[in-house]
C-alpha cells in the first residue's frame, strides 16, 4: 500500500494536479474488511494529506463512535485523491469531480480495494456509489440496499455523505445523522456476515 501511496502523490494524469496543495490518499487499517469510499478531498483534506479531516470529518467520526469504530478500524479513501474545485469569485469552490478526472484517478481506487479485499464497502454519497455499485445509482431510492453483484466486495451499501448531512437543518440534520448511523451499523452487521460465510460453507 505504501508502494501504491508513493506512486499516486506524484501522479499528474488530470488537472487536478495543476490546482491541488496535496494528493490525500487513503488511510486506516490496509487490511480492514470494511472500507469507505466517499467523493473526494475537502479544502482542509488538501492541507492536511487525510480524508476527512475537516468538519465533515467530525461527524464521521461520531458516527464511527456511535458504533463503537474508529479509523483505525477501516479504510477511509475517495474516488479521486486531489480536490475538486473551481474559482467562484476569485475563491476555490469544491465542485462535482468531472468523469476525466475520475477514470484518471480510478487506478489509485482500484488499488487500494484489490490490495484490500474489504468484505463490504460502504459509499458516502452517490458519486461513490456511481463508481463502485451501478453508474445509475440514485441515492435518495437505492441508499441503504445491499448490493452483491459489485466488482471489488461480496456486499456494498451507499449512505449519505457526511459532508451533504452537514448541511441539513433542524430536525432533518439529526433525522439523516441518525440514518448515517443505522446504515454505519448495518455495514458493521454485514461485516460479522460476510465473516461467517466462510465457516458455513466449510461443511
Amino acid at each position: 500500500m505504501q508502494t501504491l501511496k508513493a506512486r499516486a502523490i506524484t501522479c499528474t494524469d488530470c488537472d487536478l494536479a495543476k490546482t491541488r496543495a496535496n494528493v490525500v490518499f487513503g488511510s486506516g487499517d490496509a487490511a480492514a474488511k470494511l472500507a469507505i469510499v466517499a467523493e473526494g478531498p475537502s479544502a482542509a483534506d488538501n492541507h492536511t494529506t487525510f480524508p476527512f479531516s475537516g468538519p465533515a470529518g467530525e461527524l464521521l467520526d461520531e458516527v464511527l463512535a456511535a458504533n463503537g469504530l474508529t479509523r483505525s478500524d477501516i479504510w477511509l479513501t475517495n474516488i479521486i485523491k486531489c480536490r475538486a474545485a473551481g474559482l467562484k469569485d476569485g475563491v476555490l469552490k469544491n465542485r462535482p469531480p468531472k468523469a476525466p478526472e475520475i477514470r484518471a484517478c480510478a487506478k489509485w481506487l482500484d488499488g487500494e480495494l484489490t490490495l484490500i479485499q474489504p468484505s463490504v464497502i460502504l459509499c458516502m454519497g452517490a458519486p461513490a456509489a456511481k463508481a463502485l455499485i451501478q453508474r445509475r445509482f440514485r441515492i435518495t431510492e437505492e441508499r441503504g440496499i445491499w448490493f452483491t453483484d459489485t466488482h471489488y466486495a461480496p456486499f456494498a451499501m451507499a449512505t449519505f455523505n457526511p459532508a451533504y448531512v452537514l448541511r441539513q437543518e433542524g430536525e432533518n440534520f439529526t433525522l439523516m445523522r441518525q440514518i448515517v448511523i443505522d446504515d454505519l451499523a448495518e455495514a458493521k452487521r454485514k461485516l460479522r456476515e460476510a465473516e461467517e460465510l466462510p465457516k458455513l460453507t466449510l461443511f
